[in-house]
C-alpha cells in the first residue's frame, strides 16, 4: 500500500535568516521524507506573509546576520507571536537556531543597551557580549530524542547522542525554569559560555546555536523531529522505515572524537 503520510513545514524568513548553511536543515528534512515516501510541503514565510499555524506540523527558524534579524523582528512579533505561541503550546514541532532561537525568548539586551522584545514562547533571555563565541561545538543530549517530554532513563540514552555543529554568536542566552537544557556542552561555548548549557527544550520546540547545518550532521535529531511531527498528526502509533545512515553517523562520530578529548 502506498504511504499517504504528509506533513507541512513553515520556514520562517528564509531570505533573511539563512546563515552558515541553515537552509541545509530544510533540505535534510525534505530528502529524509522523500526517501520514506512522506510528502513534505514547505511553506516559506516572508515579510508580510500570514499563515494558519494550526495547519502546520513543523516549523524552522534559522539564524541570520544582525541586519537580517533587525529586518524581520518587528514583522515576526506583530504577525506571528500569538498564533505561533498557541501552536507551540499545542505541540507544534519546531527547530530554532541562533537568531530565531533568541527571538522566541523574552528579549535580547544588546551590547549597546537596547532591549529588543521577543515573543516569550521560550523562557529564555539573551544579553549581548563584546566577544563573539565562535567555533565548532559538541552537545551531549540530556534527554531521549524519542520523547523530549519526559526525562530519559539512564538505559534509554546509552550511548549518549552527541550533536555536532558550528556556533558564531555574541548573544549570551540564559534559561528560566520553564525550559530545560537540550544538553551539556562538551566542546565549544554553548548558550552563554558560562554554565555548559547547550540549547533549550520546551514541549516539541528545540532552540540552540548549532549551525552548520545541524540536521545533516545529526540525523538522529532530524528523525526525532519528523517522528514527533508524524505522531502529532497521525497518532502515537505513527512510524517510518529506518534509513541506512552508516556513513553519516561515522562522520558525526569522527568529528566529535576530534573535538572532545
Amino acid at each position: 500500500m502506498m504511504n499517504t503520510q504528509a506533513l507541512t513545514l513553515a520556514h520562517l524568513y528564509p531570505e533573511q535568516m539563512n546563515i552558515y548553511g541553515d537552509r541545509g536543515n530544510i533540505i535534510a528534512l525534505e530528502r529524509r521524507c522523500a526517501w520514506r515516501g512522506i510528502e513534505l510541503r514547505v511553506i516559506p514565510i516572508g515579510l508580510g506573509d500570514v499563515i494558519d499555524w494550526s495547519a502546520c506540523d513543523l516549523a524552522f527558524f534559522g539564524g541570520g546576520q544582525d541586519s537580517g534579524q533587525a529586518l524581520i523582528a518587528d514583522d515576526f512579533l506583530r504577525r506571528h507571536s500569538e498564533p505561533l505561541a498557541r501552536a507551540i503550546e499545542d505541540g507544534l514541532v519546531m527547530l530554532a537556531i541562533c537568531g530565531g532561537y533568541q527571538l522566541l525568548g523574552h528579549y535580547f539586551l544588546t551590547h549597546a543597551g537596547e532591549q529588543l522584545p521577543g515573543v516569550g514562547v521560550l523562557d529564555i533571555h539573551t544579553v549581548g557580549g563584546s566577544k563573539r563565541l565562535i567555533g565548532n561545538i559538541v552537545v551531549e543530549v540530556n534527554w531521549a530524542l524519542e520523547s523530549l517530554e519526559q526525562p530519559a532513563t539512564l538505559s534509554s540514552v546509552q550511548p549518549a547522542i552527541r550533536l555536532v555543529g558550528f556556533e558564531n554568536h555574541s548573544g549570551r542566552t540564559y534559561h528560566g525554569p520553564r525550559v530545560r537544557s537540550l544538553g551539556r556542552v562538551l566542546a565549544g561555548y554553548g548558550d552563554n559560555g558560562e554554565d555548559s548549557v547547550g540549547g533549550a527544550v520546551y514541549r516539541n520546540t528545540i532552540g540552540c546555536y548549532l549551525h552548520g547545518a545541524l540536521l545533516p550532521k545529526n540525523l538522529q535529531l532530524a528523525d526525532h523531529l519528523l517522528l514527533a511531527a508524524l505522531r502529532r498528526r497521525y497518532g502515537n502509533g505513527a512510524t517510518f522505515a529506518p534509513l541506512d545512515d552508516t556513513l553519516e553517523l561515522q562522520a558525526q562520530q569522527i568529528m566529535t572524537r576530534r573535538l572532545v578529548t
